[in-house]
């Protein structure tokens, strides 16, 4: 078995020779490759969701203003999105379970800086490179599967991988939870180093590398640095405007930033001969349409349950290891039912399933928009995870091998890094503007429940130097206990005025999802491009 882990998965043999039906990785390496897929894109899904649960008390203990506390977690995605497409590019070239490995490593030693930071600017900066180690991970796993196993076997086999991907992540909120609770927020982080261990040693031992047939020519450093610059600077002006001011320069000067960044990465892609986006891929009716309902879904997915741990722990008074637990059934759905799902596209074609779990989403995410402050989880916020479950999970391997068999296996690399890179854009962004939302309608609900109360002018100068902190502000010192209760239930009501928004706004987002598969993915499987020729 240690052989294993040394012989070639070559793509060029897999496309052209003759065992191209049956591919060219030995039949015992793949369960090892699915294995490491499974653990190493489970790092990063269970951070994602682990940190949100932490948000509260790294916030308190960290003494960070909400959006501090947003930048903990767009640090990390911010880079991570702007950096997927060269991760998925450097593993086409250097070998992808090189780079994969290499991401792995990255991602452990920077969870330990993490855990070990001090203030809440080490944590940013920790995240920051964290998302650098994710971003040649994240679409390792993928393209690992993709040159792995022939197209008869995919759809299932990333069924698999998004069951077992989800299965691990619904443990990872709630031993998180746990950790707060009990312990710290730091061992949030600590929970990646034995499980980059043990992927390590897979991908060591029995993972074998793989190659496109075309990656050849310089990588492009210019397209990293502009779309990290686009994207930087509308993630610094959304998140920093509420406090800072839209006229202010800083938000003004950021904001062009990432205008110019943005229409700089478009031009400078043109020009590249080996460009990290071939836009000729955008030129693929069913890559493309996958890729917009891609960006309109996850953002309404990123933006919206970014806020939902916030308002179970710091509005409904839930422990971190309870909102862990509260999106289990989201998980367990996708974990019984991806399998199946995986094998909609060979059964119906891709727009059916596309069109109809984003639909069923959309109506989950409605259903958020509903419970109030003191709402039971069984009857308030359960039938809104349950609903919102099965819609993604419909959608999610079914999208995901529309996205891979669009390219086929040679530009595996490319196709996994453009649609990861196109899905946590979408958080990023969509954490950012919500973030604004949210702000708005919370200073605005907030206003006239002080008016409404008749608060004095003291109290009310009080929380608007709090009211960055949201849910997490501070009660001014000194009030009886019935004021305090009263403030308290404002500060909440406030709150959820502004959850209310950014939930129905998800949904707005889901239904044009659903248009957009409609209107630009086929009904059939798409032949195979000539981009794999």
């Amino acid at each position: 078995m240690a052989q294993i882990g040394k012989a070639p998965c070559d793509d060029t043999l897999i496309l052209h020779g003759a065992r191209a039906e049956e591919g060219t990785c030995p039949e015992a390496s793949k369960p090892w490759v699915l294995g490491a897929a499974v653990v190493g894109s489970s790092m990063a899904f269970i951070d994602g969701t682990v940190v949100n649960v932490a948000l509260p008390a790294i916030q308190a203990e960290l003494q960070a203003t909400a959006f501090q506390a947003q930048w903990v977690v767009e640090s990390y995605a911010l880079l991570l999105a702007a950096l997927l497409l060269v991760g998925g590019a450097l593993g086409d070239r250097y070998g992808r379970r090189r780079i994969f490995a290499i991401g792995v490593g990255i991602f452990a030693l920077s969870s330990v800086a993490c855990g070990l930071a001090a203030t809440v600017q080490q944590l940013i900066a920790a995240r920051a490179v964290q998302g650098i180690g994710g971003a040649l991970l994240v679409p390792g796993s993928l393209a690992l599967i993709s040159a792995s196993f022939p197209e008869k076997e995919r759809g299932k086999a990333i069924g698999t991988w998004s069951g077992f991907s989800g299965i691990t992540a619904a443990v990872g909120p709630v031993l998180g939870g746990f950790l707060v609770d009990h312990f710290s927020w730091t061992w949030a982080f600590f929970i990646n180093v034995p499980m980059a261990l043990l992927v390590l040693w897979i991908v060591w031992r029995h993972v074998p590398e793989s190659r496109g047939a075309s990656a050849t020519g310089r990588l492009d450093f210019w397209g990293a640095l502009l779309a990290t610059a686009g994207l930087g600077g509308v993630v610094y002006a959304f998140i920093e405007a509420p406090t800072q001011g839209w006229g202010s320069p800083a938000v003004l000067g950021a904001l062009a930033l990432g205008v110019l960044g943005s229409a700089g990465f478009i031009a400078a892609e043109r020009k590249m001969r080996t460009p990290m986006l071939p836009l000729t891929l955008l030129r693929i009716g069913n890559f493309s349409g996958a890729n917009l309902l891609t960006l309109l879904l996850y953002a309404a997915l990123g933006g919206g349950l970014y806020f939902f741990p916030l308002n179970l722990i710091q509005v409904q008074g839930y422990s971190a290891t309870v909102a862990g637990a509260a999106l289990l059934p989201f998980i367990f759905t996708m974990f019984a039912l991806s399998r199946w799902a995986g094998q909609l596209v060979d059964r119906f074609g891709p727009r059916l399933p596309l069109v109809i779990g984003p639909s069923i989403a959309a109506v989950g995410f409605a259903l958020f928009a509903v419970p109030g402050v003191g709402a039971s989880y069984w009857s308030g916020f359960l039938p809104a995870v349950a609903v919102l479950g099965f819609g993604m999970t419909v959608t999610v391997a079914p999208l995901t091998t529309t996205v891979m068999n669009a390219v086929g296996p040679d530009l595996a690399g490319v196709a996994s890094g453009v649609n990861n890179a196109v899905s946590r854009a979408a958080a990023v962004l969509a954490i950012a503007v919500f973030g604004a939302i949210m702000a708005w309608a919370f200073d605005v609900a907030l206003e006239e429940h002080l008016r409404g109360m008749g608060a004095s002018a003291q109290v009310a100068a009080f929380l608007e130097g709090e009211r960055s902190k949201l849910a997490g502000a501070a009660l001014p010192p000194g009030v009886d206990a019935a004021t305090a209760a009263a403030l308290k239930r404002a500060v909440a009501e406030s709150f959820v005025a502004g959850f209310r928004w950014v939930m129905l706004l998800s949904a707005g987002l889901a239904v044009l999802s659903a248009v957009s598969a409609w209107l630009m993915i086929g009904a059939v499987p798409a032949a195979r491009p000539a981009t794999e020729k």
